[in-house]
């Protein structure tokens, strides 16, 4: 058995396309997933810029978007990470990381079908269908269940995972995370909240702890990864600990104080037995608002060696919502298997820390924050295999 938690596989859906490599190619291309979309914003003739997950996927796995993204990242990281030498345990469970679930379809089922729909389709709509399905199709028999703590939802559902292994529970993990939420309704509510703009391209709007920046774009993606602590094969990094805690304080503001959030750094740290000398990058929530590059920079500042620097890949994929911290952790993950991390090019003055584009992979650790609203905050390490 291995002392350590490994990331054995991937699978990858962004607005990039489907699998692992056009997601690897747009971060390294510094490029941003968005396209202009039509049906946006207060008027019928509205458009946006939203890093939606493109049509695609196996028909057989229903009709949208949102199943057949799931269903594909589970199946490319199962792939994968037999490929890589993987050979799965006796019991093999399931988490679903999601917030907001087959939106279209739900849409649908209220707007056009009056709510009158076959008993296939309505069974569609059941956040326990497209898990049954993979269970299923790779007859896994391990527990099975969705995790949903707002944009902290993938690193909540990775903390989840550890507990599962570290208890016993399970012999592995396939872990996937998913948001295919970005619809009209979705991003013009965000944008009325002062967080969310679509009326230009991302770059031009989320400058993550940089001067100009307005907030965030909007984006889509699954993600998928397979956990395991059983000897051979390849892993892409290690999964080392982490930690959670909640504000208490607002619905969506963040606790001036950071008491929390500093905390909940604090024990991650303690989690994953590592010393704050040994942190090298802080994979940052970064979604560009003025409160959260303030909470993150002043926490970095004060808990990071100095030889640390900081980055943010929301410019370039979007907030993926419930989706967020799993696909910015993918892109550590591949970081460190291939030696380059794939940070969005700087746009403005900014923390005089904060990475430019795509650079060298030093090693040591990398720390994953994600600050979901409503008072999430949830902190997870990683670090070479």
């Amino acid at each position: 058995m291995e002392s350590h938690l490994g990331v054995r596989g991937l699978g990858v859906v962004t607005g990039y396309g489907w699998g692992v490599e056009p997601f690897w190619d747009g971060l390294l291309s510094g490029k941003h997933a968005a396209s202009l979309v039509d049906g946006y914003g207060e008027g019928a003739d509205q458009h946006a810029w939203v890093a939606q997950v493109p049509h695609g996927g196996e028909e057989s796995d229903g009709p949208s978007r949102f199943g057949r993204a799931m269903r594909g990242a589970a199946r490319e990281a199962v792939s994968d990470a037999r490929a890589r030498g993987w050979r799965e345990g006796r019991r093999v469970g399931l988490l679903h990381a999601v917030v907001l679930g087959e939106v279209e379809l739900w849409r649908d089922f209220y707007r056009e079908n009056g709510g009158d729909v076959s008993k296939r389709e309505y069974l569609r709509l059941m956040p326990s269908t497209p898990m049954s399905l993979l269970m299923q199709e790779f007859g896994f028999h391990g527990p099975a269940m969705n995790v949903s703590a707002m944009c902290s939802s993938g690193n909540a559902g990775l903390l989840t995972a550890k507990a599962w292994l570290d208890a016993g529970i399970v012999d592995d993990v396939v872990f996937v995370a998913t948001d295919v939420s970005a619809t009209a309704e979705n991003v013009l509510h965000f944008e009325r909240l002062g967080v969310a703009f679509s009326d230009a391209e991302p770059t031009e709007v989320c400058r993550p702890f940089q001067e100009g920046s307005r907030g965030f774009s909007m984006g889509e993606a699954s993600v998928a990864m397979v956990l395991s602590r059983q000897g051979g094969g390849d892993s892409y990094a290690h999964l080392l600990g982490g930690a959670m805690s909640h504000d208490a304080h607002h619905v969506t503001s963040i606790d001036p104080s950071l008491t929390d959030i500093t905390r909940c750094f604090e024990e991650a740290f303690d989690n994953a037995g590592v010393d704050a000398s040994q942190l090298r990058y802080l994979n940052a929530h970064g979604p560009g608002t003025r409160q959260c590059d303030r909470a993150e920079s002043s926490v970095f500042d004060d808990l990071f060696p100095a030889e640390a620097e900081l980055f943010s890949v929301k410019p370039l994929v979007g907030h993926c919502q419930g989706a967020a911290s799993a696909v910015e952790l993918a892109a550590s993950a591949l970081a460190y298997d291939r030696g380059v991390l794939p940070a969005a090019p700087r746009v403005a003055p900014g923390h005089p820390r904060l990475i430019d584009g795509p650079t060298p992979m030093r090693g040591g650790i990398t720390v994953k924050s994600s600050l979901g609203m409503g008072g999430h905050n949830s902190v997870v390490l990683l670090g070479a295999a």
